[in-house]
């Protein structure tokens, strides 16, 4: 503020309330008041009912993305609906430091029924971000707690995305979010991500012999074991490597190097939770049980901000025992929210919508296959379940990806909504470079729904090929772009991988947290590899 204007302010316009709802926002003003990312106008959504998103023109949207992979159950679903209402009439807020709550009471145990046996804390939050920091910050209060206070670094992954509060940006590789907030961030070891398409290590698989995750063991060797609270990983990438699937190998190494150093394993499960893969939790494709797993976006389906920490009984009990987990919400856990989750949450088990991810799923991503037959600018498709990245490049053998001012993706994202098509841009090489988007509709999609979805899409990619032909080579009919389909869902799965629940008991042996079971004197000892495999 200008020193001239100390206690000079510009007197308050005095307006009629009727003047603020005028369309071009704050009155005088040929600008809107409100504010996020994009300067250019969008569409004012009205309404939606199932798949579909209607604006104030009439123009109907297929909501191809779930918005950010969130709407679980669509739009207008009656029976969400009913229980917000239900709850209203009865109380929408109560502070958690007051009051339980019957849905926040039943909805934690919903999530820890649905989770392996050894997951069975909840913690609420109000969003992704914020179950992310949950993790972080509970991880390092349970290693103080416990008395191993130099415990206190977080090892993630590059690329990668977590959130943009600044405690989950830390823990972010992403670099355009990254970059203004430097200083700001604290020092989290990164390590290369599974990501095969465009390997941060630039090596092939499997002639790799899995180098990413011995990335992870040498960095804990580098760093110290003894300083290391935990590992933070994604299932599935997200919005930072668009639904890159990691080879089968990765998760149960990088579990047995978290159990071998006796570093706690935090899983995001944000974008990829509440049935979106064809497992109720993304990390389910593999037998691995995490020490902790953040949840939101589909938690809710989109009706409310809503998230969670979900830890076991081993990590949560000597933080309270300590004095309580310092750390919460003034909105987390109230009534309102969790009602809205907990029926969200049943009506994803009580519908089949786990297994109908699956089946949707499968259809989606050979639809999928087939464009990019027929696009020779698509250069990768994957993902798993109803997610699935497809990734855009200049020339499909070498992998290269078109010039970063193109801006390829959201090039593509403009030419969807046209077409009436919502999709999710982003960017594959640490936000740099490399174009991707997220198809992911609603659990809630039919059969009639999917091949709609890829109609529209395939007009996109006509668009697409229309604005960038003059500026790619031919193509030769024999090119091998090395890539793998990595879309279906594993045979063997646990009833609660697929929203059914039952009574099982803890294995004690399958993650650090569940080690340290009453009667337990210590962790497991650390088996150090020998030097030479780890250089």
């Amino acid at each position: 503020m200008s020193l001239g204007k100390i206690g000079h302010r510009t007197p308050r316009r005095e307006v009629y309330p009727s003047e603020w709802v005028e369309s071009e926002g704050i009155p005088g003003h040929k600008r809107p008041a409100l504010f996020y990312q994009d300067p250019k106008p969008l569409p004012i959504a009205d309404h939606g009912e199932g798949i579909y998103i209607y604006d104030k023109e009439g123009n109907q949207y297929l909501d191809g993305c779930s918005g950010a992979i969130s709407t679980n159950l669509g739009h207008g679903h009656k029976r969400i609906i009913k229980a917000a209402e239900e709850q209203m009439k009865k109380i929408a807020f109560a502070y958690r430091t007051q009051f339980e709550s019957e849905p926040a009471n039943e909805l934690a145990d919903l999530l820890a029924r649905l989770s392996p046996p050894e997951l069975n804390r909840v913690f609420f939050v109000n969003s992704g971000s914020e179950a992310v920091e949950s993790c972080i910050k509970l991880a390092r209060q349970f290693w103080w707690s416990v008395g191993r206070t130099g415990k206190n670094l977080i090892i993630a992954r590059r690329p990668s995305y977590h959130g943009a509060t600044l405690g989950a940006l830390s823990a972010t590789a992403y670099a355009p979010l990254n970059i203004p907030f430097r200083s700001l961030q604290l020092h989290f070891p990164k390590v290369s991500a599974p990501y095969c398409y465009h390997c941060p290590l630039q090596k092939e698989y499997p002639s790799c012999d899995m180098a990413c995750a011995r990335d992870l063991e040498r960095t804990i060797r580098v760093w110290g074991p003894e300083n290391i609270a935990a590992f933070i990983t994604e299932p599935i990438g997200g919005a930072s490597t668009g639904a890159a699937v990691p080879p089968d190998e990765w998760f149960p190494m990088v579990e047995r190097i978290c159990n071998e150093y006796e570093i706690l394993l935090i899983v995001d499960d944000v974008m990829t939770g509440c049935g979106r893969t064809g497992t109720f939790y993304g990390y389910e494709h593999w037998d691995i049980t995490p020490d902790m797993v953040a949840v939101s976006k589909g938690l809710s389906g989109g009706y409310t901000p809503i998230g969670a920490c979900i830890a076991s009984e081993e990590v949560v009990q000597p933080v309270l025992e300590s004095g309580g987990f310092m750390h919460g919400h003034t909105y987390a856990g109230n009534p309102l929210s969790a009602a809205i989750a907990r029926e969200v949450v049943m009506t994803i088990v009580d519908d089949g919508l786990v297994e109908n991810a699956q089946k949707m799923g499968t259809i989606m991503h050979e639809r999928l296959w087939e464009m990019k037959a027929k696009y020779p600018i698509i250069g990768d498709i994957r993902g798993r379940g109803l997610m699935a990245g497809v990734e855009f490049v200049r020339d499909r053998g070498l992998r290269e990806p078109f010039p970063p001012n193109w801006r390829v993706a959201l090039e593509a994202t403009d030419i969807a909504r046209e077409q009436g098509l919502l999709i999710y841009p982003r960017r594959s090489l640490y936000g740099l470079s490399g174009d991707h988007v997220l198809l992911a509709p609603p659990l809630i999609v039919d059969e009639a729904g999917i091949e709609e979805l890829i109609l529209r899409f395939d007009r996109t990619m006509e668009g697409l090929m229309r604005l960038l032909e003059r500026f790619l080579e031919p193509e030769p009919a024999d090119v091998d772009d090395g890539t793998v389909h990595r879309y279906e869902t594993a045979e063997h799965l646990p009833d609660y991988a697929i929203g059914k629940i039952e009574d099982i008991q803890p294995d004690l042996s399958v993650n650090v947290s569940a080690q340290m079971s009453e009667g337990a004197d210590d962790l497991k000892g650390v088996d150090l590899v020998e030097e030479s495999d780890l250089l």
